[in-house]
């Protein structure tokens, strides 16, 4: 059970190297702590008068001055293993907020407070082993937990790291020198060679290539560029080399507006309160006024001397504060985590987690996420019976072998072996031509049939482009034979993972920067409840927020740049792993396989895991509903009265009981 400040740390340094440098400095700063004061309490249960009873060497054991050793190794575990406790409660109630922190430091408070005074002269039995055995648990409770919860976000580090460092400014005099970016000014031009990554915002002033924008714009298809076109700081370029015109630089930049964006999102992120410190609320109060009770009622009713009064107070809070507690929430995530992992699911911030049992709506980004983010050939037909699909689909395979283009990819992907091509030429924007088996076969885009006023009608064609398809075009000898339709394919996961969860009553939305026509056809396919089509990335954020003032629970899962926001904004943020880094650096939840089943098995698993938090709770804190009573004395009438060491029976059992409930924990 982290405490607040451990929490707040981490949403504060969202983004900062140094949250995550400061969270792994408190993680061996607690193993330290946990370790050594373990060997310090190997001696003190040796010591300890009520362990000496137990095992029957309380004859063999005892020596002069033992009772001074005891204290001093005890007062050890408690200033030192007991520090972050100490620190806790202060840090607490000046929050107002007690929690885990709070009901720790009452408990191990009382039981140094009051065995130090039986130590030097009270009458009454010392509460030390208890005391060292507390702090020991509650400092591993403390480490196992922090172990499974990830350091700060580095979002904005991977997005600094998408803009290449420098830039090939064209000099006067027509040659190259390569400069850092942030020496460039605005009206400087660049040389972006094929391949790279443009380093600027800018503008076209010579050269045609095909932009890869899909990690900042969500368009799965590379977008074509010319004299005039805009380019953005961030993406790839393709085939041709460009002449950029420097328009845009430093917070100007759109990569910029993104990490601010980011940013922004990340402030705003709310936090669910920790179950645990829920709990340790209660059984503050309950530790107090039961406490307090116990004391009145042997004093002022029962008639009792104070040294038993306050013995049967004291018993009353440190049984108050269960040892199972310390662990009933840190070992569900620790399995859950390991489990998690072992499936390719890896939880960054457990708090979204956690929150994942309640999402209402889940917005999938539709490239790269529902799809695989490359096209593939979805149909082939032709116009005549001169020729068959198999041998159109060859002959374009054959002539797009030469092309580094996607959509060409796409086609020689599903051919097997394409024949060789001879006279190979390239038609600058409307496609590309050769001859293949003897036969001139030409490979055109819409464009090139309207040049040379070609026409065919084909109520098929209509409804590939209705469906927002990519078509081209195979003529052979100069006759138009057919057409091969491509798309982003479809992953095959998809429609099942949309049917789960639909089962659990989430509502299941698309998200992308694609157009209308592409967003219909992948929501009719895969049974989308609703998607939103040609969505900014500035905007993806405000779309998050727009379902969220619905009053929905939202998750969001996506892979790219653009998706950082969106991500940041959602209530839980799921990353495909194979993404870019940023959106796995900004994601709560990280899906290492690319598959969107994986979605649905992590909000499943996070429902299962509250569960177990709730069951080991129970566990934990129920015994205090037979333990308080019995050590506060309510049957000592009948001669029954709860020793500490039986109440150390109660606790041990319960704390076995918690471990076992937490590792029965599946993914369903």
């Amino acid at each position: 059970m982290m405490d607040n400040d451990h929490d707040s740390m981490k949403h504060k340094d969202h983004g900062n190297h140094k949250g995550g440098d400061h969270h792994a400095h408190m993680v061996a700063d607690f193993r330290k702590r946990f370790w050594i004061s373990l060997a310090v309490t190997i001696p003190i249960l040796v010591l300890s008068p009520m362990i000496q009873a137990f095992v029957g060497l309380e004859r063999e054991l005892r020596f002069p001055g033992d009772a001074y050793i005891l204290w001093v190794l005890s007062s050890a575990v408690f200033f030192y293993g007991g520090w972050p406790f100490l620190k806790g409660i202060y840090d607490e109630l000046g929050k107002k907020q007690p929690g885990m922190m709070t009901l720790i430091a009452i408990a191990i408070t009382t039981a140094y407070a009051y065995s130090s005074i039986v130590v030097f002269g009270l009458a009454g039995k010392v509460f030390f082993w208890e005391l060292a055995t507390l702090i020991d648990i509650m400092l591993l409770g403390h480490w196992i937990e922090m172990k499974s919860v990830m350091g700060a976000s580095r979002a904005l580090e991977e997005l600094a790291k998408l803009m290449p460092s420098e830039a090939h400014k064209i000099l006067p005099g027509g040659g190259t020198e390569d400069v850092p970016i942030e020496d460039l000014e605005p009206t400087d031009k660049v040389l972006v060679k094929p391949g790279e990554k443009i380093p600027i915002d800018g503008r076209v002033v010579e050269g045609e290539s095909a932009v890869n924008e899909a990690m900042l714009t969500g368009e799965s298809t590379p977008v074509d560029k010319a004299t005039g076109a805009k380019v953005i700081g961030g993406t790839i370029n393709g085939e041709g080399a460009l002449t950029v015109q420097v328009e845009k630089t430093g917070r100007d930049s759109y990569l910029s507006q993104i990490i601010h964006l980011v940013e922004e999102a990340q402030k705003s992120k709310s936090r669910s309160q920790n179950l645990a410190n829920r709990a340790a609320l209660w059984l503050t109060v309950i530790a107090l006024s039961g406490g307090a009770v116990t004391l009145i009622i042997w004093l002022a009713l029962m008639g009792r001397d104070f040294a038993f009064s306050l013995e049967r107070t004291v018993t009353v809070m440190v049984i108050t504060c269960p040892h199972a507690l310390g662990l009933a929430v840190p070992l569900v995530v620790a399995v859950s985590t390991a489990l998690s992992a072992k499936n390719g699911l890896l939880i960054r911030d457990r708090a979204a987690f956690e929150k994942g049992r309640n999402i209402q709506a889940i917005i999938f980004d539709k490239t790269g996420t529902l799809t695989k983010g490359e096209f593939g050939v979805t149909d082939t037909i032709v116009f005549s019976k001169e020729i068959e699909e198999k041998e159109l689909l060859k002959y374009a395979a054959a002539i797009e072998a030469n092309s580094e283009h996607p959509i060409a990819k796409g086609i020689v992907a599903a051919v097997e072996k394409p024949p060789k091509v001879d006279d190979f030429k390239s038609i600058p924007g409307k496609g590309a031509q050769g001859r293949v088996e003897d036969k001139e076969i030409k490979v055109v885009r819409p464009g090139f049939l309207r040049e040379k006023n070609i026409t065919m009608e084909d109520e098929r064609i209509d409804e590939f482009n209705s469906q927002g398809k990519t078509v081209v075009f195979v003529m052979i000898d100069g006759k138009l034979q057919g057409a091969v339709a491509l798309a982003d394919i479809v992953r095959d996961e998809s429609k099942e993972a949309i049917a789960r969860l639909k089962e659990m009553d989430i509502r299941c939305m698309m998200l992308t920067g694609d157009n209308n026509l592409v967003a219909k056809w992948v929501a009719r396919e895969i049974g989308l409840d609703e998607y939103f089509a040609e969505v900014l990335p500035r905007d993806k954020a405000k779309k998050v927020k727009e379902v969220q003032s619905r009053g929905l629970i939202v998750a969001m899962t996506g892979d790219g740049v653009n998706d950082a926001p969106a991500l940041a904004q959602a209530d839980v943020g799921i990353a495909i792993g194979a993404g870019t880094d940023v959106a796995v650096q900004t994601a709560d939840i990280i899906l290492v396989r690319s598959n969107p089943l994986d979605a649905a098995s992590i909000l499943k698993l996070s429902r299962a895991t509250y569960r177990k938090m709730i069951q080991n709770l129970a566990w934990a804190t129920g015994y205090n509903a037979v333990a308080i009573p019995l050590a506060a004395g309510i049957l000592y009438s009948y001669g029954i009265l709860l020793s500490p060491a039986m109440g150390a029976v109660l606790m041990s059992l319960s704390t076995v009981i918690v471990a076992i409930n937490a590792k029965y924990l599946k993914i369903s």
